[in-house]
C-alpha cells in the first residue's frame, strides 16, 4: 500500500514538472516569435535587391489596409501582409492610401510603398506644413542683412535708427 502511493506520489510530481517545462517552453516560443515580429516592423528590407521587378497593382476604395498587404504579398512585393498591416498602423500612412494603380518595385521597402500609394495626401500635408513653418519662422522683430525687419505677419519696416534719423532730416 505504501508503494501504491509512493509511485502515485512519484507520478504526479512528475507530470507537474511536465507541466511547468511545457508552459515554459510555449512561452519562449511566444517570447521569441513577438520578438522576432517586433524586430521586422522596423528592420525588414525589400523582397530584392535592386534594381528589382517592376509590378502593377491596382488598389480599389474597396479594399481595407489589411487587403492591400494581401494584395501586395499575392504580387511578390512584400513577404508577410501582417507585417504590413502592423507597418501601416504605426505609421504616418495610416488611413491616408488612396486607390488608383500603382507601378511599385520588389526593390522598395513597405515604408516607400507607402509613400507612393499615400503621395497626394503628403503632398498636401507637406505644403500646409511648410506654410505653418514659415509663418512661424518670421516671428516679430527678426533683422535682416539689408537693413530690414519682419514683423510676425512677414511685412518689412526700417530698423528704428533709421526711422529716427528720417523724423530728424524733416
Amino acid at each position: 500500500m505504501k508503494l501504491n502511493k509512493l509511485v502515485l506520489k512519484f507520478v504526479s510530481i512528475s507530470f507537474s514538472i511536465l507541466v511547468m517545462l511545457l508552459v515554459v517552453i510555449g512561452l519562449i516560443k511566444l517570447g521569441s516569435f513577438c520578438y522576432d515580429f517586433g524586430y521586422r516592423v522596423f528592420t525588414e528590407g525589400p523582397v530584392e535587391e535592386e534594381p528589382g521587378t517592376d509590378v502593377s497593382v491596382d488598389v480599389t476604395d474597396d479594399l481595407s489596409e489589411y487587403q492591400i498587404g494581401k494584395l501586395l504579398k499575392k504580387e511578390g512585393l512584400i513577404r508577410d501582409a501582417n507585417l504590413f498591416y502592423v507597418q501601416l498602423r504605426m505609421s504616418a500612412y495610416h488611413g491616408k492610401l488612396k486607390a488608383g494603380t500603382y507601378t511599385l518595385n520588389t526593390s522598395m521597402t513597405a515604408k516607400d510603398m507607402m509613400a507612393v500609394m499615400a503621395a497626394e495626401a503628403e503632398e498636401s500635408t507637406e505644403s500646409t506644413e511648410n506654410t505653418e513653418y514659415e509663418t512661424d519662422s518670421g516671428s516679430a522683430g527678426q533683422s535682416s542683412s539689408d537693413g530690414t525687419k519682419t514683423d510676425g505677419a512677414g511685412e518689412e519696416s526700417q530698423n528704428t535708427d533709421e526711422n529716427e534719423q528720417a523724423g530728424a532730416d524733416e
